[in-house]
C-alpha cells in the first residue's frame, strides 16, 4: 500500500510506501526536504502535518515534544504515513538552503576501479547525514591544514555512503597516501558541500553531459539523481579518456542507456591502445559531442574534467554550436595556486 503526500506551499507531491519514512520517500523521488541526522535527534527535518495520520516512529522527545506532536508537528525522517497526507515544510531549492558542515567519516570501502583510479566510500557517524545537491564536492581536510577537493559521485537520495572517485597524481600528497597507505576503517575529516555545479531542475531542455576521466564522478551523481526523480529530459552522456581503462565504470553508463530510452551514452578514447581493440569513437570528447550536436541553442550542457577540456568545450560550444552562455555549467578540476586547495 502507498500513500500520496502533498506539500502545501509548492504543491509538490510524492508517494510513500508502507513503512517508508516521509523523508526517504521524498528523497527517493527527487523532492529535496531538509534533514540533518536522519535519526530523529536533530530536528532539521521538522514540519507540520496539516491533514492525515502518521506514526511518529523513533522521533526523540528532546527534538519533538508531546506538545509538538499535539500541535501536528513531526520529524519527517522518522514519521511514516498511515493515510494520504498534506504537509507543511521547507524545501531545499538553492545552495543557500544547505548547511556546510565539518564532519568525520570512516573509510568504509576502497575499490581500485582502474590502475590509477580509486573509488572511496565514506560512512558518516550514525547521528549525521550530509545534505547536498547532485554534482557538488567536499574538501578533505588534511592534518597540516591543507584541503583536497573531490566531487561526490553519489546522488543525494543515496547517502548511506559518500562516494569519491580519486585519480592518482604522481607526487600528490593525498592521492599517493590513498593508493599506498589508506585502508578501510581509517578516519578522514571533510568540509562541505561546496560548489555551484548541480542539476538545474527548473529546465525542460535536453541535456548534454560531457566528462573527462574522473570528471565522471559528478556526472554520475547528476544522472542518478535525474533517474531517481523520474526526469525524462533527453540526456546524452559523453565520457572521454585516453585508453579503455580510463572509462572505469563504462558498464554502469551502458546500463543507464539500456534501461532508459531518453538516455544515450557515447564513450570516446583519445589514444586507444592496440590491446583495447577499440571500435568506438576516437578523438577529443567535446569534439565528438560537437559532431553530433552542431546546434546546441536549445540545450543545457554540463561539463566536468581537466581545465583544458572544460575551457575548450566552453569556447567551442558557445562560439561554434550556439550554446547560450547561461546554459553552460562546469566543474573544472583545477590545480589552485593556493596550496591548501591543490586537488592531489
Amino acid at each position: 500500500m502507498s500513500f500520496q503526500i502533498s506539500i502545501e506551499a509548492s504543491q509538490h507531491s510524492f508517494c510513500a510506501e508502507a513503512a517508508e519514512t516521509i523523508l526517504d520517500a521524498a528523497l527517493r523521488q527527487g523532492v529535496a526536504l531538509p534533514y540533518g541526522c536522519r535519526d530523529g535527534a536533530c530536528g532539521a527535518c521538522r514540519g507540520k502535518v496539516l491533514s492525515g495520520l502518521i506514526d511518529h516512529g523513533k522521533a526523540q522527545a528532546h527534538a519533538l515534544s508531546e506538545d509538538d506532536r499535539n500541535a501536528g508537528l513531526a520529524l519527517f525522517c522518522c514519521a511514516v504515513a498511515q493515510s494520504d497526507l498534506s504537509i507543511e515544510c521547507k524545501e531545499v531549492r538553492s545552495l543557500q538552503d544547505i548547511p556546510v558542515k565539518t564532519l568525520p567519516a570512516r573509510v568504509q570501502k576502497l575499490t581500485r576501479a582502474a590502475p590509477d583510479v580509486m573509488i572511496i566510500e565514506l560512512k558518516l557517524p550514525a547521528s549525521e547525514r550530509l545534505q547536498f545537491l547532485a554534482g557538488q564536492y567536499i574538501n578533505i581536510l588534511l592534518k597540516d591544514g591543507k584541503r583536497r577537493a573531490f566531487s561526490l559521485a553519489n546522488a543525494p537520495h543515496d547517502d548511506a555512503f559518500l562516494q569519491l572517485h580519486i585519480r592518482l597524481t604522481p607526487g600528490g600528497q593525498f592521492t599517493e597516501q590513498v593508493f599506498a597507505a589508506m585502508k578501510e576503517r581509517d578516519i578522514l575529516r571533510f568540509n562541505g558541500p561546496h560548489g555551484s555545479f548541480f542539476l538545474r531542475e527548473d529546465s525542460s531542455k535536453p541535456m548534454l553531459l560531457v566528462a573527462g576521466g574522473t570528471g565522471f564522478a559528478p556526472i554520475k551523481a547528476v544522472v542518478e539523481h535525474a533517474i531517481a526523480e523520474n526526469c525524462e529530459r533527453p540526456m546524452t552522456i559523453y565520457w572521454g579518456g585516453r585508453q579503455r581503462a580510463d572509462l572505469y565504470l563504462m558498464s554502469l553508463a551502458e546500463q543507464w542507456a539500456a534501461a532508459h530510452a531518453h538516455i544515450r551514452f557515447v564513450p570516446v578514447l583519445a589514444e586507444s591502445a592496440p590491446e583495447d581493440a577499440w571500435t568506438g569513437r576516437s578523438g577529443l570528447v567535446h569534439q565528438a559531442a560537437m559532431a553530433d550536436f552542431p546546434d546546441l541553442s536549445g540545450h543545457q550542457v554540463y561539463v566536468c574534467g581537466a581545465p583544458a577540456m572544460v575551457t575548450a568545450a566552453k569556447r567551442d560550444f558557445l562560439n561554434q554550436c550556439k550554446l547560450p552562455e547561461d546554459e553552460f555549467f562546469a566543474d573544472s578540476f583545477e590545480f589552485s595556486n593556493d596550496p591548501k586547495n591543490k586537488p592531489d
